[in-house]
């Protein structure tokens, strides 16, 4: 395991001010869009995925429908519509090298607008979906996210806020932790590891410091501290070509280690895989470790992760309005099959069609149905 750590942090990072740390790879990084490479298109990601030489599973095939088939699901299809998970924008403050986004700060452009954000509240506020989860980029980036969290917490949706930590430290934002505990809001903030040089590998030199400035700034606030209206949750994906460890062990491992060095608190760990798409594909491409770490993914899938995959209660939005299964299918430009519509939008979407509709899959989606599963709400099966 050390090796491959180590392999990670040789990695460029890139701080939340554009600069690289190492000599090696572009110095002034922003995102792969920014960087123009051909990798940041869906069909080139869908290339290497595709051709990725894998057997195992329940089917020895390497192919997740089917593997699905295999387990008695000919077709996935939705539950029923309890989250709404909104992708306001690309646009952050930092450019992580895990990031499935391709955030960054010179994603400017993908940014939901006012019009768009309002049809997303008509859908949320007829709907019988009790979360709203604001995701990005840094959704506090968006010019409408306290008009979002506004409107929906009037109207008693639980509102989670996808947090970088970082972006609570930089002026315009600071009152945002008490702000947003005010109104419930429960913050679920990325760090990918407890320790300083595990984290900046894999966000860029300083993160770390600033990670446990915001986590104090949100203890101060009153997050973090078994309060259900001011829920801090920790988010972690693994730093290497790895899987997700056993959250609730790790749970109490972080809990004694970031009070023991920094006196800060928080609620509740989840534990992700990382997903083979965007910039951590390009770093397995780099590692040549693409298909090392999709056999890992296939060899661990997890039947009994299925009925709670996020893709069956949460409606994916864009920062544009369109349509999808999941935030990962959303970045993929995997469109949710509607039957006639091509590219359904918010400004027509129909329950009862989303009811009825098949879930998209691909390889990818072995990520979320490796060990104990993985997705937006942490472990599936634990």
């Amino acid at each position: 395991m050390a090796t491959d750590e180590q392999d990670f942090i040789e990695l460029e990072t890139i701080d939340d001010n554009g600069s690289s740390s190492t000599p090696e790879g572009p110095k002034s990084t922003t995102s792969m869009k920014g960087r123009r490479v051909p990798l940041t298109a869906p069909e080139k990601q869908f290339e290497v995925l595709s051709n990725a030489d894998m057997d195992g599973g329940p089917t020895g095939s390497g192919w997740f429908r089917e593997d699905l088939k295999a387990s008695g699901w000919d077709d996935l299809t939705p539950a029923e519509l309890e989250i709404v998970q909104i992708n306001v924008g690309k646009l952050c403050n930092m450019t992580c090298r895990h990031c499935h986004v391709d955030s960054g700060p010179d994603r400017t452009e993908e940014n939901m607008d006012r019009q768009t954000a309002e049809q997303c509240l008509e859908v949320i506020l007829e709907s019988d979906a009790h979360t709203v989860d604001l995701t990005g980029g840094a959704p506090e980036l968006n010019p409408n996210f306290e008009y979002i969290v506004d409107t929906c917490a009037e109207n008693g949706r639980h509102v989670i806020d996808r947090c970088n930590l970082t972006i609570l430290t930089t002026e315009p934002y600071q009152h945002l932790p008490e702000w947003m505990g005010e109104r419930g809001v429960e913050v679920v903030c990325s760090l990918p590891h407890y320790r300083e040089m595990n984290t900046d590998a894999q966000r860029g030199d300083g993160t770390y410091k600033k990670s446990i400035r915001a986590l104090e700034m949100l203890n101060d606030a009153g997050y973090g501290k078994g309060n259900p209206d001011r829920k801090l949750t920790l988010l972690t994906n693994p730093v290497g070509a790895y899987l997700a460890g056993d959250q609730e062990s790790l749970e109490q491992e972080w809990k004694d280690a970031l009070k023991r060095n920094h006196g800060v608190t928080f609620d509740e760990l989840l534990a992700l895989n990382n997903m083979p798409m965007s910039r951590y594909l390009e770093w397995l491409m780099e590692k040549d470790k693409v298909e090392e770490y999709l056999q890992r993914l296939v060899n661990a899938f997890n039947p009994s992760t299925i009925t709670g995959l996020m893709c069956r209660n949460t409606l994916s939005i864009s920062w544009d309005g369109y349509l999808y299964d999941c935030d990962f299918n959303q970045q993929l430009e995997m469109n949710m099959d509607l039957g006639e519509k091509d590219r359904p939008h918010i400004s027509d979407f129909d329950l009862a069609e989303w009811k009825r509709h098949s879930i998209q899959t691909h390889r990818h989606c072995y990520g979320c149905t490796a060990g104990s599963g993985s997705s937006c709400g942490g472990a599936i099966d634990e």
